[in-house]
């Protein structure tokens, strides 16, 4: 562009595109209108302030994405100020445990569980986010010419404690996995049927079994808030299939009413070239937002609906709307069940327990350290149930 046409283009910014006139002496052709030119200011405006923006999403990428703390075994954080400060107001819900039962007397508990790195650590391919299972080990006897020489430690695997903990707390609590995950693909990993599942993020619910005693009517709960948006979240699964080939380490993931950009494997070289390609297929959808969890950003219908809101749907179909006689209890790791801890602290009426080795902002009332300690917690919930049943036969 020539420094003439610099001065058009400030003179439409100061007085207006319909008052400009092209000048005689400048080379515009006869359709160069007014249109024109207010199309040309908003590819201007789009260019220099896009920059910024991939630059604020990728401050927000690696804000959310901590480095992980790299331990097979539970570690205590590290010892700071303000990691201090932090677990004096979100002390751990292990050791605050009689307190937390204490709070439910009187009251039917309702469990609200996330799934990614709460009932199963944080992988890099999400495909393989299966609950862990636990390793045991007995020693075999070696015999040669039949003679025992040694003992061999073996290890062996056992049936997936995660899941037969979380089986049980079904068995005595209102139950629901809340993710940002199709509810199909979580249902693959769980295989539990006496649960709710929220998948995408609450926007897809349904409830459990004919032979759960929890259910509300003769039929499951099936709700379903962006239907309409299938068709669109689908183009866009596929745009970004193709738009981010190039990225070595993304992950493309249809959650059925969002869509999941992975970044987990990506080099953080990459990050703004991956951000870019996002945007370029964002710009497309204006019914369309992003938000952002740990190494992920989610493109999701702009409806006003979340992962509380779905706490909240889930609640009024248990008869739990309005009553004073329930305990809800959400435990998640990411920003995503901020929106249900929010709502339970809103309401004044419930318990949020964050999953996180690290210090973060949150609305969250007791911490977790990771997946083992989520296990604890419940198999101690469970635990006291069945004595506090127990007692109450007995008197």
């Amino acid at each position: 562009m020539t420094n003439q046409q610099n001065v058009v283009v400030l003179d439409v910014i100061s007085r207006g595109v319909s008052n400009v006139l092209p000048r005689s002496s400048l080379p515009v052709p006869k359709s160069f209108s007014p249109q024109d030119l207010k199309m040309l200011l908003m590819k201007r405006f789009e260019a220099e302030n896009g920059g910024a923006k991939i630059s604020a999403w990728v401050d927000s990428m690696r804000a959310s994405s901590p480095t992980r703390i790299k331990s097979s075994t539970t570690a205590s954080l590290p010892e700071t100020d303000d990691t201090s400060s932090w677990i004096v107001h979100h002390p751990s819900a292990l050791s605050m445990f009689e307190q937390i039962v204490a709070a439910s007397k009187g009251k039917q508990i309702v469990m609200f569980l996330d799934y990614d790195g709460t009932l199963s650590p944080i992988v890099e391919d999400p495909d393989q986010a299966f609950m862990p299972k636990e390793v045991n080990s007995f020693l075999f006897p070696i015999h040669v010419y039949h003679q025992p020489i040694k003992l061999l430690l073996i290890p062996f695997f056992v049936s997936n404690q995660m899941r037969a903990t979380v089986r049980d707390v079904a068995r005595y609590f209102p139950t629901a996995i809340v993710t940002g995950r199709c509810r199909d693909k979580v249902y693959s990993f769980v295989k539990l049927a006496g649960l709710y599942y929220a998948g995408s993020h609450g926007m897809d619910i349904k409830g459990p079994s004919k032979s759960c005693k929890y259910k509300k009517g003769n039929q499951g709960v099936l709700f379903q808030a962006a239907s309409e948006f299938l068709p669109m979240i689908d183009e866009v699964y596929k745009d970004l299939v193709e738009k981010t080939k190039s990225i070595p380490g993304t992950k493309v993931e249809n959650n059925k009413f969002c869509v999941s950009v992975h970044f987990r494997c990506v080099d953080e070289k990459s990050w703004a070239a991956l951000a870019e390609q996002v945007r370029s297929v964002l710009n497309h959808y204006p019914k369309l937002k992003l938000t952002q969890g740990r190494k992920v950003l989610e493109i999701r219908p702009t409806i006003k609906w979340d992962k509380g809101r779905a706490l909240e749907f889930l609640l009024e179909s248990l008869g739990y709307a309005n009553s004073t006689n329930v305990l809800p209890v959400y435990i998640g790791d990411d920003r995503s069940d901020e929106d249900a801890f929010k709502v339970l602290r809103e309401r004044g009426q419930g318990l949020g327990i964050l999953v996180s080795k690290l210090p973060k902002e949150t609305n969250a009332s007791y911490s977790l350290q990771e997946p083992s300690e989520v296990k604890e917690f419940l198999k101690r919930l469970v635990d006291w149930k069945k004595m506090s049943q127990r007692a109450a036969k007995c008197a």
